[in-house]
């Protein structure tokens, strides 16, 4: 990062290699939409670019990056149109899965549409830890909280998903 803030192009080209696809998964899955991750990957290097003169030497890339990523997706989700949402207020379930194998879209479905309904502070924990395997450190500083806070959040957060992933199920069974 050093490198990259003293103006090395070749150092953007390591960064953008290395978090380009996780930033890209995390979008989509705070977003539900994979074009709109695609648009909010590169907002979210664009803005790495013009905020490099403000990275604190000695800070981690990771949660910085992060951060950006988590405001561009909170500054898209307030632009966007109501009627980007489903009938039920809900973003809409159509992040495809990364890895390429066999997948039971009922499930991911079923988990993007509990997730889309948790507070976003209690869902950014969550999806940092389960799904871009961020340790609860560098969560707490790419979201400007304590650990034990974010802690908090993700328990409470997991304890709300179960709910809501219990009652989709016995929806599906009557």
């Amino acid at each position: 990062m050093a490198r990259f803030c003293q103006g090395d192009a070749r150092a953007f080209d390591v960064l953008f290699q290395r978090y380009a696809r996780p930033i890209h998964g995390y979008l989509a899955r705070m977003t539900g939409q994979v074009a709109a991750a695609e648009d909010l990957s590169q907002q979210t290097f664009l803005s790495l670019v013009k905020a490099r003169g403000r990275f604190q030497e000695g800070s981690r890339v990771k949660p910085w990056l992060y951060a950006i990523a988590t405001n561009a997706a909170r500054d898209w989700q307030r632009r966007k149109r109501p009627e980007e949402l489903t009938d039920e207020g809900e973003l809409p379930a159509q992040v495809a899965s990364e890895h390429g194998g066999p997948r039971d879209l009922g499930l991911e479905n079923a988990v993007q549409r509990a997730l889309a309904q948790l507070p976003e502070g209690q869902r950014i924990p969550i999806v940092l830890h389960r799904f871009e395997g961020m340790g609860f450190a560098e969560i707490a500083e790419s979201m400007g909280l304590t650990e034990s806070a974010v802690k908090v959040r993700a328990h409470r957060g997991y304890a709300r998903l179960r709910e809501l992933l219990s009652a989709l199920g016995q929806e599906a069974k009557e």
